[in-house]
């Protein structure tokens, strides 16, 4: 015990002053050890003071970099002279520096939940319907009873990850899909919406299922291009075959209608080896390049019989007319602009020329507008369904580094202001249907209900994509706020009646799901997530991949190969046999997933 305290004691003693005092060298050593330790503490922090200084110093270099980066594009595009600066649109959006990945993962997130909240209410209350009508929580067949709502949503539950809900969809349309209806359905809707969203679907997947339906529906269709001049009825009963044009056209097929099926239609053909398909439609585009006026703009009504251009109707960017010119630019990079697909892109350019003689500005704010034309006389009107120049404009920049390019680029930018103020203008911040623009005053709402329509959005996307300018995530970010406002029901989403006093009315639109809440989605999603240089949208948002191009002799020459293969695997399916081993469907399970993950580009650490 004594010595226990002597030793503790012994210890704590160099605690003590006096110890040091009684011994020079040890208190030497002691402050040479405190003067070293200061030295080295003044030392870090004086480290730590300059680096925070240099990074201070990088921060501000860099913003004033920018700045004179967005000067000199600015000035370029001004004066219309060539720049060097990079195009693919991964290159251009890792180079800024305002990327926020927390903010637009947060904003993906949300529109996942939008998707997630349309499509639990259109199955509890719709499924097997075409459209969900939300506040009376019933259904309805707008589209001749296909499920359009299921059709159009399978690539956007797959591309958000949604895959309870894909394979519900794949499900239906294995088992409940039926194309024998005894009713007149629209070919165009029918071709972007169900041929489109099928031909997507098997794209993103793989699985044969939606091929082969997407292959049934195009042959049901197929009886409409039976014209004396090859351009399409666009009226067909699913059952008959019997083809027509609706009477309030007078007897006239709708530019729009017979000029977009051309995507859909290629894809089917270079799916199944089956040139029949592409033959139709690539027809229709002869006939027109035949009759193709000098400023590439063709009047909204053509007959079928004479296959010429009715003139007294009207031209327009609008309803009627616009997918046509979409269909021109897509199809060419759908073909990876070989030669093939040369005339398409020459005949988009020269609709460009034309485009440029319907354009004017609004005063006092300059806000620039598409014009309609009747006759000689332009109309200062400009449809929301016109909101799709701006995107169809930046995308034909995108695949154009010449100094045209670059004009294509600023007139899709001023476009873009324009649509985007169509929303910010009115009372709910939602867009009206149309605007009319009167002299010394910018815009004011024509047709105002919104039916959620996606051209907007879609415009901001590929402008996000292909200039990298947070803008037009921001301008997406404050559109969706307001449809999570104004549209938003326990049941689903609504369109409004009116954008000024916000009536409701009582309709999910097949397209929102399709179309609107996919656009938000990539907006908000790294530019790897169906990458513009792999897929080609057609015009109901539904990704389509960009392939080699085969000819009518090769697909003749694969078509019956490919036949066969698919009906062994379809019969496999029907059968319902078990040829697995539990291990081998787990491996299978596996391998879906790392094929999704390819198709989609995603990166780690990207929801």
């Amino acid at each position: 015990m004594v010595r226990h305290r002597s030793s503790s004691s012994s210890r704590w003693r160099i605690l003590h002053p006096s110890y040091y005092l009684k011994r020079p060298r040890r208190l030497a050593l002691l402050a040479i050890a405190f003067v070293c330790a200061t030295f080295l503490v003044w030392d870090r922090q004086t480290l730590a003071r300059e680096h925070e200084a240099e990074i201070s110093k990088l921060i501000e270099e860099n913003a004033q970099l920018e700045n004179q980066l967005r000067d000199l594009i600015k000035y370029a595009e001004e004066s219309g002279k060539k720049n060097s600066f990079p195009k693919k649109q991964e290159e251009i959006v890792q180079r800024r520096t305002s990327y926020n990945d927390a903010v637009n993962m947060e904003r993906q997130i949300k529109v996942k939940e939008a998707m997630l909240h349309a499509w639990t209410s259109y199955e509890k209350y719709a499924w097997g319907y075409d459209e969900l009508q939300p506040q009376s929580r019933s259904g309805v067949n707008n589209f001749g009873g296909l499920g359009a709502s299921i059709i159009d949503s399978l690539d956007t539950l797959y591309i958000m990850g949604l895959d309870e809900q894909f394979q519900k969809a794949k499900e239906w349309v294995t088992n409940s899909l039926d194309f024998n209806k005894d009713v007149d359905a629209s070919v165009f809707e029918t071709t972007i919406r169900v041929v489109g969203g099928l031909l997507s679907a098997y794209d993103l997947s793989g699985d044969i299922i939606f091929l082969q339906r997407a292959r049934q529906i195009g042959d049901r269709l197929l009886p409409a291009w039976n014209t004396p001049s090859g351009i399409p009825y666009n009226t067909i009963n699913l059952a008959h075959g019997n083809a027509h044009n609706p009477g309030w056209t007078g007897g006239a097929s709708i530019l729009a209608d017979s000029g977009t099926e051309q995507v859909e239609f290629i894809a089917l053909s270079q799916r199944t080896g089956d040139p029949k398909y592409q033959e139709k439609v690539e027809n229709v585009i002869k006939k027109l390049h035949a009759i193709f006026p000098d400023d590439g703009l063709l009047p909204i009504y053509i007959n079928p019989h004479s296959g010429n251009a009715e003139t007294y109707s009207k031209i327009t960017f609008g309803a009627m007319g616009d997918s046509f010119y979409e269909y021109l630019l897509k199809v060419w990079i759908q073909g990876n602009k070989t030669d093939a697909v040369k005339p398409y892109r020459e005949m988009w350019e020269k609709s460009m020329e034309g485009l440029k003689n319907l354009i004017r500005k609004s005063k006092p704010s300059s806000f620039t507008y598409i014009t309609e034309r009747s006759g000689s006389a332009l109309i200062d009107k400009m449809d929301e369904l016109a909101c799709f120049a701006p995107g169809m404009l930046a995308l034909g920049a995108y695949h154009d580094e010449s100094e045209k390019g670059l004009m294509y680029l600023s007139l899709a930018k001023e476009l873009a202001r324009t649509c985007y103020n169509f929303y910010n203008s009115t009372q709910t911040k939602l867009a009206g249907e149309n605007y009319i623009f009167n002299e010394g005053e910018d815009m004011v709402v024509g047709t105002s209900w919104n039916i959620m329509r996606p051209e907007t959005v879609e415009s901001l996307m590929y402008l996000w994509r292909i200039t990298g300018d947070e803008t037009y995530r921001e301008w997406g970010w404050d559109i969706f706020q307001a449809f999570e406002k104004q549209s938003r029901i326990d049941s689903g989403y609504v369109g409004l009646r009116d954008v000024n006093s916000g009536e409701k009315d009582d309709m999910m639109q097949s397209f929102f799901l399709a179309e609107t809440l996919k656009y938000f989605y990539l907006l908000f999603s790294p530019p790897s997530v169906i990458p513009l240089d792999q897929w080609v949208f057609n015009t109901e948002a539904h990704p389509l991949k960009i392939t080699t191009r085969l000819d009518s002799m090769q697909m003749l020459g694969n078509h019956q190969f490919g036949q066969q293969a698919q009906e062994v695997k379809i019969d496999q399916r029907l059968r319902g046999e078990r040829f697995e081993s539990f291990n081998r469907i787990k491996s299978n399970i596996l391998e879906r997933g790392k094929h999704r993950e390819r198709i989609l580009g995603r990166k780690e650490g990207h929801s």
